[in-house]
C-alpha cells in the first residue's frame, strides 16, 4: 500500500498547510510581544509605559484555557483558524490607521490587545485543527516542522520587519509613517494567508460542530481537568516553578530593546532600528534557535533530570552581559552581536528545560488541556514582572537594573532545586 499523501480536501498534502498556519500562528504574537516595544520607544514612548503596556498584553495568553472549550464546544477548528486569520489582518490594518492619530498609544494598544486575544484563540485553534487534520503518525512527524515555521515567524517579526521599519524610517525621514507602512505590510500577508487557508486548509471528517449533549459532557469534563491539574503531586512547588523560573528574563525581555535604541547619554546603546533588526531580531533568534535545537538533543540522550542544572545556568547566566554591555557601552557592533548571541543561545538552551517541564506535569489523561494551563501560567510570570520593569529601569537606570535582573535569577535556582523531576523524563529508550 502507498504511503504518498492524499490529496483531497479532507487530507490535503501537510507539506501544503502546516508551514503557513504556523507562521501565522508566530507573527501576531512575536509583532504584540516583541515588535511593538521597538515601535513604542521609536515612537516616543517612556520604557515604563512600554514595559507597563506591553506586559498587559500577555493577559490573553495567561486566560486562554478558561474560554478553549468555547473553540471546541462552537463552530468547526477549520472555520475558527481562517475567520481569526481575517480578524487578526483586520486589526493590523486598524493599528496601522491609529499610528497618525493624536492618541495613537492608547488606540494602538487597544487594537493591539484584540490581536492579543484573536491570536491566542487561534493558537487554540490551530493547534486543535492539526491533531484532528493528521493521523498521529503524521503529527510526530511533522511537529518539528511548525515548531522551525514559527521561530522562522519570530525572525521574520524580530528581524525582517523590524529592519523594514528602519529602512523606511531613512528613506521617507517619518517615523510614524514607516511603522504604518510597516504595519499595512503585514496586514497584507495576513489577509494574503487568509485567503490561502481558506482554499487550501483540509476538511478532516472529524472537524465537526458538537451536539447538544456533547456540548454538555464537555462542559463537566473541563472542570473536571481543572481539579485534576490542581491535586498533581507537589503542584505547589509545580506553580512556583512555572512562575519563577523565567522572573529575570521576564524583566530583561521588555527592556532589552529600548537598551539598545536609547542613545549613550540616557545609558543605552545608540542602534538605529534597522542595527537593532539584524542584532537582536535575526542573529539574536537564530541563536535562540540554536540553543533549542541542542538542548532538545541532549535531553533526549540524557533526560531531563540530568540536564536541569546546566540548563538553569545558560538560562540565567548569560543575561550578565547585559551588566557588562551597560557598563561599559561598547560602540563595536561585533562585542554587541556576540554579547546578544551568547545571551539568546542560553536563553534558548535553558528555555528547553522549561518546555519539557511543562510536558512533564501534562503528562496523563488530559494532557493537551493540562499543557495549556501550564503556558497560561507561564504567560503570568512573564505578564506581571513585566508590568513593573520598566520603572524599576527608570529608577534604577540601565546599569543597576541589570544588576537587579542578576539577583532575580536567584528564586528561578531556587525552584530547580526543590522541584521533583522523573530521572528517565525526556531521555530516549532504546529497545
Amino acid at each position: 500500500m502507498s504511503d504518498a499523501p492524499r490529496k483531497s480536501p479532507a487530507s490535503r498534502n501537510p507539506w501544503a498547510w502546516i508551514p503557513t498556519l504556523y507562521f501565522a500562528e508566530g507573527i501576531p504574537y512575536v509583532i504584540v510581544l516583541s515588535v511593538s516595544v521597538v515601535m513604542y520607544k521609536r515612537l516616543g514612548i517612556s520604557n515604563t509605559d512600554i514595559a507597563l503596556y506591553t506586559s498587559w498584553l500577555y493577559l490573553p495568553w495567561v486566560i486562554k484555557p478558561l474560554w478553549s472549550p468555547v473553540v471546541d464546544l462552537l463552530a468547526t477548528k477549520r472555520l475558527w483558524t481562517v475567520v481569526l486569520q481575517a480578524l487578526i489582518g483586520v486589526v493590523l490594518a486598524l493599528v496601522a490607521l491609529s499610528i497618525p492619530a493624536p492618541r495613537f498609544f492608547q488606540y494602538t494598544i487597544a487594537f493591539l490587545w484584540l490581536m492579543a486575544f484573536c491570536s491566542a484563540t487561534h493558537d487554540i485553534a490551530a493547534d486543535g485543527f492539526y491533531m484532528l487534520a493528521l493521523k498521529q503518525h503524521e503529527q510526530a512527524a511533522f511537529v518539528g516542522v511548525r515548531s522551525t515555521f514559527y521561530r522562522i515567524a519570530m525572525i521574520a517579526g524580530e528581524g525582517a520587519l523590524v529592519v523594514l521599519a528602519g529602512y523606511l524610517e531613512t528613506h521617507f525621514g517619518q517615523l510614524r509613517l514607516a511603522w504604518e507602512l510597516t504595519m499595512f505590510a503585514v496586514a497584507g500577508i495576513f489577509f494574503a494567508t487568509f485567503l490561502y487557508h481558506l482554499f487550501f486548509l483540509p476538511k478532516p471528517v472529524s472537524d465537526t460542530w458538537r451536539t447538544r449533549g456533547t456540548q454538555q459532557a464537555l462542559t463537566g469534563e473541563f472542570f473536571k481537568v481543572f481539579g485534576e491539574f490542581l491535586r498533581k503531586d507537589g503542584i505547589g512547588l509545580i506553580i512556583a516553578f512555572l512562575l519563577l523560573f523565567r522572573l529575570a528574563e521576564s524583566q530583561l525581555l521588555k527592556l532589552a530593546y529600548p537598551f539598545l535604541l536609547d542613545s549613550p547619554s540616557v545609558g543605552g546603546l545608540g542602534l538605529d532600528t534597522s542595527q537593532v533588526g539584524v542584532i537582536k531580531g535575526t542573529l539574536g533568534v537564530a541563536a535562540l534557535l540554536a540553543g533549542g535545537i541542542l538542548g532538545g538533543v541532549l535531553i533526549s540522550r540524557r533526560g531531563l533530570k540530568f540536564w536541569l542544572w546546566p540548563m538553569v545556568f545558560m538560562m540565567n547566566v548569560p543575561n550578565a552581559v547585559y551588566v557588562y554591555l551597560a557598563y561599559a557601552q561598547p560602540t563595536s557592533h561585533v562585542i554587541i552581536s556576540v554579547a546578544v548571541f551568547f545571551e539568546q543561545f542560553g536563553y534558548g538552551f535553558g528555555f528547553t528545560a522549561y518546555m519539557m517541564f511543562m510536558i512533564m506535569v501534562s503528562e496523563g489523561e488530559h494532557k493537551t488541556a493540562h499543557f495549556a494551563i501550564c503556558t497560561g501560567f507561564m504567560a503570568l510570570g512573564m505578564m506581571l514582572p513585566g508590568m513593573i520593569s520598566g520603572w524599576l529601569q527608570s529608577q534604577l537606570g540601565y546599569p543597576l537594573f541589570f544588576v537587579w535582573v542578576m539577583v532575580s535569577t536567584i528564586p528561578g535556582f531556587l525552584v530547580a532545586a526543590l522541584v521533583k523531576v522523573d530521572p528517565e523524563f525526556g531521555r530516549k529508550r532504546t529497545e
